[in-house]
């Protein structure tokens, strides 16, 4: 069941989040918007086509950066706002203490160093799913994406 519930969450990250930038709207409303359709009928209206399994260079997808200018990466960001003892928040963004709880493993976190960030939808699936076609802006703004709290996750380190 666990697993339904994280496939579920996953092809619904993926409606949402996989289209670039400059995708037409619609059926699937504005780029960048929520869809707001049973799971079953948002899959119905993905675009389909042939996916590239050739690899892709991580390199192209520029993330972990500060667009707000705060001292705090999207990897910090994302731990902060997910910390549910939040950390304190030193110079630089550093942070000591704080909580979290990875839903993967059904852990605890006690220390921002021993979690990762994930892309909901990994990088690589949004290169085989046609982000090698996106502008090196539209993958930069796809691995920072903090405007939707499904994007990015904290979970363990592994």
């Amino acid at each position: 069941m666990r697993l339904l519930a994280i496939f579920a969450a996953a092809t619904a990250a993926l409606a949402a989040l996989t289209l670039p930038a400059h995708a037409a709207p619609g059926p699937l409303g504005e780029p960048g918007g929520t869809l707001a359709l049973p799971l079953k009928d948002a899959v119905k209206v993905l675009p389909a086509a042939d996916e590239s399994r050739a690899g892709y260079p991580s390199t192209l997808f520029r993330h972990w950066t500060d667009a707000d200018m705060d001292q705090c990466n999207t990897r910090k960001e994302v731990l902060l706002a997910e910390a549910f003892l939040a950390p304190e928040q030193g110079r630089r963004c550093a942070l000591t203490g704080g909580e979290w709880y990875s839903p993967y493993d059904d852990v605890y976190v006690e220390s921002a160093g021993g979690l990762d960030v994930d892309h909901m939808v990994p990088l690589a699936e949004a290169w085989d799913s046609g982000a090698g076609q996106w502008s090196a802006e539209e993958r930069e703004e796809y691995a920072n994406d903090l405007g939707d709290d499904r994007a990015l996750i904290a979970v363990t380190r592994t």
